[in-house]
């Protein structure tokens, strides 16, 4: 109740030393508040002053001398809260110096040792190295980790705690020595990084865990080697992965190898034997690496064996791929080393394409042609990579040798179409005076299309149009040797226009002979002659010109028994022109199929008198009488005028023409016409003629000829008819009453030549014991040819209105 004036009083005489010995038996931390908290509401300065000295001796006496003397803790305790609360680091670092250091009841105090440590680093932290070497027992884990925080960073004193507490005169237990020996690398690696410090104090501790902590610091910092010699150090193979990658990376295959090693036998792990087989690789120890490999191990030999292969290291990639027996990846070891007959061993095991394939080119760029051949041969039995091959050889230039492997390719038991047509191009292009031979022999086994197109680009239409052919692609083969005069063979080509599909290509070869070929015109046609329209082929040699019909005149001849109008045109043009009136006259006469009028009116004016009969000829065919005389009149072809006339049977037109011979005085023509034309000349007309022109002579025979002609007809009137003979007669009646007697049922048929016939009426009831001949009463009146005189039939003479005897007759007959 009266510290306030105890304080007062206290400050007022310089009690100080009785006022601090107050205080800390009072334990009172609002007592100690009152001294110790400074007044900032003080408006004076002087004052303020003069408090500040009365409070910094009050503290003086407190540590001086009131605290040490103390020797109960609650009172040291309370103090310490005081000057902590007070916010006074520097007196309570003075005041824990004083009761710790300066030797009392409380120096081995471990809060009061960890509670000046932890104020020197919050207030004086250049003491606190100090008092870590001076003070034994205090928290170290914990002072260290304040140490380290991010607001203080006394690294170095962190260490120093971690160090000083890992001797054995600290801690008895090995494992926590351990751990603070880790710790205090790890402040050395993660904190100060410092990795030689570290790679000192871990070759100074010597222990595992410390060198696997300065390992993965190490590795972090990637120093891969010399993790590597920290983790062997520590025979810790955990960070493999990392190491291994590390490594890598670096390049450091040697020092990278015992670590494998080491890890090996901890770990059984793929990575491990994986890498370890590379890093052999890489530093070329083949000898550890066949060993390693031929043993047990869970390597992927087969990757490791890719990556070996992809960067170069072919010895020891081949090692590894023989282990697993993978030939196809030997092979291509063996082409890299320039191995190459043992290249071709591998693939041989291997067998497959792909591999046949490689080597063959590699061994074809290292001008091992027969070892190239071995594969090839093996590469062209698939169709698919036989285009590889002959690109690839003929990139190179060796045409020679890929001709002889497709050679040797023919003997193959599996030989399939792709190596005969291939050959086929490649004689096309190197050598083609085989390609005619090669196409005869293998035709069968080429695609026909290949290898036409080859020799079409070759320029080798003779084995183009035989292909065509051989493939029954007449059309194409006719096109070709149409096209190019080399590839023409008159028999190949009569062989092939017969049979091409397409007609307007036979009309195409008539043009073609005609302008390249005109001698062989007609043996063309002869084969085309069922096949063509002849008129159109006819109207092709009119275009062409005169002269194509000259060639074509024998064809025409041929074609002419389809009597074409036409041909038949064309061909009496050609015996007009070459004055073969004979031949025309022939033509005429057996083919009359054209405009013959228009002939006949061409040949008129003809300076060759044949021809111009044979218009007159033509003329009287075609009716045309009364022009076709005119024209013989003309040219006095009297026996033409003559021939005419009696042809035309006409009365007029003769007569005309006897007028005619008669106004010419030509007797003779007269004569011969009258002949001639005996049947259509009226002989009142030649009478009359006669008579006035006095040829009485000269129509004699006519007249002779016409009485003769008379009499016959007569004579022929009178036998048909004269009545029959009365023996005759006789017989046939006779004959007729013999049939009646043959006909049981009554009925009978009475016939004759000169009576009418009836039937018979029935019979009467009771005559049927005889022939009643009542039913041969003539029905009319006209007696029955029995019972007229003369056999039955009725004189002549004696017939009403009928002929009489010819005897009778008048003179001159009918």
């Amino acid at each position: 109740e009266c510290d306030d004036e105890l304080i007062k009083i206290s400050f007022t005489h310089g009690l100080y030393r009785d006022l601090a010995r107050y205080l800390v038996e009072r334990q009172d931390l609002e007592l100690w508040a009152k001294v110790l908290t400074k007044d900032d509401s003080a408006e004076d300065g002087s004052a303020d002053a003069e408090k500040e000295s009365q409070r910094r001796q009050l503290i003086d006496q407190v540590v001086e001398w009131a605290l040490p003397e103390s020797e109960s803790a609650d009172e040291v305790s309370c103090t310490v809260k005081a000057f902590m609360a007070a916010d006074l680091p520097g007196e309570l670092i003075t005041l824990l110096e004083r009761i710790i250091l300066q030797g009392s009841d409380f120096s081995d105090n471990k809060n009061l040792q960890n509670l000046l440590i932890l104020t020197a680093i919050r207030a004086d932290h250049t003491r606190v190295a100090g008092y870590i070497d001076q003070l034994d027992n205090f928290d170290a884990k914990d002072i260290a980790l304040i140490c380290v925080s991010e607001s203080h960073m006394l690294y170095e004193e962190a260490y120093s705690i971690y160090n000083k507490f890992a001797k054995p005169e600290h801690s008895t237990e090995k494992e926590e020595q351990v751990e603070l020996q880790v710790l205090a690398i790890g402040i050395l690696v993660d904190f100060m990084k410092d990795l030689d410090r570290a790679k000192g104090f871990a070759n100074q501790v010597d222990e595992k865990p410390v060198w696997s902590k300065l390992g993965v610091s190490q590795l972090e910092e990637k120093m891969a080697a010399d993790a590597i010699t920290s983790f062997i150090n520590a025979n810790d193979p955990s960070e493999y992965v990392k190491v291994c990658a590390e490594a890598n990376e670096a390049e450091i295959y040697v020092e990278l190898i015992p670590f494998l090693k080491m890890a090996r036998k901890n770990l059984q792990e793929n990575l491990l034997d994986t890498e370890l087989i590379y890093a052999y690789a890489k530093v070329n120890n083949l000898t550890d690496l066949e060993v390693f490999v031929n043993g047990p191990n869970v390597a992927n030999i087969q990757t490791i064996g890719d990556r070996c292969f992809s960067e170069g290291l072919y010895v020891a990639a081949k090692i590894l791929f023989k282990s697993i027996n993978n030939n196809s990846k030997v092979a291509l070891c063996h082409i890299n080393l320039e191995e190459y007959r043992e290249a071709v061993s591998a693939a041989t095991q291997a067998n497959n394409v792909s591999t046949w394939k490689q080597v063959c080119f590699a061994c074809l760029k290292a001008e091992e042609f027969r070892l190239a051949a071995t594969c090839g041969l093996e590469v062209i039995k698939f169709p698919d990579h036989v285009d590889d091959v002959v690109t690839y050889y003929s990139d190179l230039g060796y045409f020679d040798h890929l001709v002889s492997l497709f050679e040797q390719g023919l003997g193959l038991e599996d030989a399939h179409i792709g190596i005969f047509t291939e050959l086929a191009i490649l004689y096309a292009k190197h050598v083609p005076e085989k390609v005619m031979e090669h196409c005869k022999v293998f035709f069968s086994k080429l695609n026909v299309s290949k290898v036409v197109r080859s020799c079409e680009r070759a320029r080798l239409w003779s084995p183009a149009v035989y292909l065509y052919m051989a493939d029954k692609q007449f059309d194409n083969s006719v096109k070709v040797m149409t096209e190019h005069a080399s590839a023409f063979d008159n028999d190949l080509f009569l062989d092939s226009i017969i049979k091409v599909r397409n007609g307007e290509i036979m009309y195409k070869a008539v043009n073609f002979y005609l302008t390249m070929h005109p001698m062989l015109f007609t043996r063309l046609m002869e084969v085309l002659e069922e096949l063509v329209d002849h008129s159109r082929v006819v109207n092709q040699l009119r275009r062409t010109g005169d002269w194509a019909l000259q060639i074509g005149q024998a064809y025409m001849k041929s074609v002419q028994k389809s009597n074409l109008s036409a041909v038949n045109e064309a061909l009496n043009e050609l015996y007009i022109e070459d004055e073969d009136y004979e031949s025309l006259r022939t033509s005429i006469d057996k083919f009359q199929n054209f405009n013959m009028i228009a002939l006949a009116s061409k040949l008129a004016t003809h300076e060759l008198l044949e021809f111009r009969r044979i218009s007159a000829y033509v003329y009287r065919c075609n009716k045309k009488w009364s022009h076709s005389i005119d024209l013989s009149k003309n040219d006095r072809m009297w026996k033409d005028c003559i021939d005419t006339a009696n042809e035309s049977s006409d009365a007029e037109i003769i007569e005309n023409l006897l007028r005619f011979f008669c106004e010419t005085s030509e007797k003779e023509c007269f004569c011969a016409a009258l002949y001639t034309c005996f049947p259509h000349v009226r002989p009142d007309v030649a009478l009359e003629l006669g008579w006035l022109n006095g040829y009485q002579h000269f129509i004699m025979p006519f007249l002779i000829q016409n009485t003769r002609q008379t009499f016959d007809r007569l004579q022929a009137l009178e036998d048909r008819t004269k009545p029959p003979k009365e023996e005759d007669n006789q017989d046939q009646i006779a004959g007729t009453y013999s049939t009646l007697g043959g006909f049981s049922n009554g009925m009978l048929m009475i016939e004759d030549s000169g009576g009418m016939g009836g039937m018979m009426p029935p019979q009467q009831p009771g005559m049927q014991g005889g022939l009643d001949m009542s039913g041969f009463a003539p029905a009319g009146g006209m007696p029955q040819p029995g019972m007229m005189p003369n056999g039955g039939m009725p004189n002549p003479g004696m017939m009403p209105n009928g002929m009489g005897n010819p005897g009778m007759m008048p003179h001159g007959g009918m």
